[in-house]
């Protein structure tokens, strides 16, 4: 909600350094000027990874050659541009995928299959491949365990502020780190993860600890946010664990797999509230709540339907308390036999609705001064059952007209 990218609303915690991992990036023109648009993250021998990637049909070519590399051998570097999405340019667009890793590849001595791909920007346009080997050099000569910040500012694109999240804890005896950063502001929406994210830690966990965990953790996160409902075609969340923090390897069955777990996922729904906070021309963050649903899947729709309305979102925009927009969207949910006389809804602690209608002790002036917030949560109970959801979206500005607008400009 910031108004440039070089302007930073809240103040910007130190991330916590993870073993094993190094960061650089570099200024490779790749479209921004003078401005770092490349990061080369390394990892040391061992590291295990897992992913997740968009289920758009038109996914980039870094997300299928990161798909095909993540099959075939365990990582030993990432490389991230921004700036040129490397989506829609069919073959060529594989081959410089490709090309790219293996320039990495032969700097650090490593198979071109240890080098996975990401990319983020304008779609349509090929990648100036001829400016990635200079790039990659000055990222690689660059690389430090404390460059998360400079890494993090990189890959921004719509980006106002950089987002980054760490925790700690205690693992065997041991400290165990986990850092992460993430971009994104638009072309937000769940089928998968949303935008590009990438968590590091130095615990020792197995592949299927470490996959369970990153499922897990999306799920709350990730696959919780919305800014405008659209699913980019380079979407991508991975999860990587270095084993350099020592610890005993935690398996999905140990005792330490849950800590671990909630650690990783505070991670990841810290980041991702972030991406939703600096949603294109955001003004609001709003937290939608469906409860009294027969499953989670039903409450999910409801939530989704009231998050995707243009006319909430714009109401929200104006601080407008405009309940019967929100209670249109719970009608058109699909929730199929919904009894009417169940449903409330709430804007924070305001019952707005009740019993079919408007509650009888609600006022203009109660939810005009909710919808001033800049923080909100909308709260629908549906009276049919014990499941329950949560999502996390904002607004709909003129200023998001605005940047979608000029965003190739």
């Amino acid at each position: 909600m910031a108004s440039s990218p070089d302007q930073t609303p809240f103040e910007l915690t130190s991330p916590l350094p993870v073993q094993g991992v190094r960061l650089g990036a570099a200024a490779a023109g790749i479209r921004y000027p003078q401005r770092d648009d490349l990061v080369i993250i390394s990892l040391d021998p061992g590291t295990r990874a897992a992913a997740v990637f968009t289920r758009n049909a038109f996914c980039a070519a870094p997300v299928r050659v990161a798909q095909e590399h993540l099959s075939a051998a365990a990582p030993r570097a990432l490389l991230i541009n921004s700036g040129n999405a490397n989506a829609g340019t069919g073959g060529r667009g594989l081959k410089d995928a490709r090309a790219t890793c293996a320039m990495v590849a032969e700097r650090l001595g490593v198979a071109v299959e240890a080098v996975l791909p990401f990319s983020t920007g304008v779609i349509g346009e090929h990648l100036p491949i001829d400016r990635f080997g200079p790039g990659i050099d000055a990222a690689l000569a660059s690389a430090v365990q404390m460059g998360w910040v400079r890494a993090a500012r990189a890959i921004m694109t719509t980006d106002t502020v950089p987002k980054i999240a760490s925790r700690r804890i205690e693992l065997h005896g041991r400290a165990v780190t986990i850092t992460g950063m993430a971009k994104g502001s638009g072309m937000i929406c769940p089928d998968m993860a949303t935008m590009l994210a990438f968590v590091a830690t130095d615990a020792t966990l197995s592949q299927a600890a470490l996959r369970c965990c990153l499922e897990e953790s999306v799920e709350e996160s990730f696959n919780a946010i919305t800014v405008d409902g659209d699913t980019s075609t380079n979407d991508a969340c991975v999860l990587l664990a270095t084993g350099g923090s020592g610890c005993d390897q935690v398996t999905p069955a140990s005792a330490e797999y849950p800590l671990l777990q909630a650690a990783v996922r505070a991670v990841c729904v810290e980041l991702a509230q972030a991406v939703v906070a600096d949603g294109e021309g955001a003004t609001k963050f709003v937290t939608v709540m469906v409860e009294g649903g027969r499953d989670r899947d039903e409450c999910r729709r409801v939530a989704y339907t009231i998050a995707h309305s243009p006319l909430v979102k714009t109401a929200f925009t104006a601080s407008d308390p405009n309940w019967g927009r929100i209670l249109a969207a719970v009608g058109r949910a699909g929730v199929s036999d919904l009894d009417l006389a169940g449903v409330r809804l709430f804007l924070d602690e305001v019952c707005i609705v009740t019993d079919q209608g408007r509650a009888p002790d609600y006022t203009e002036a109660q939810g005009q001064a909710v919808m001033s917030r800049p923080s909100i949560t909308i709260r629908v109970e549906l009276g049919r059952g014990d499941a329950h959801a949560r999502i996390w979206t904002t607004d709909l500005s003129h200023e998001y007209v605005s940047i979608n607008s000029d965003y190739r400009s």
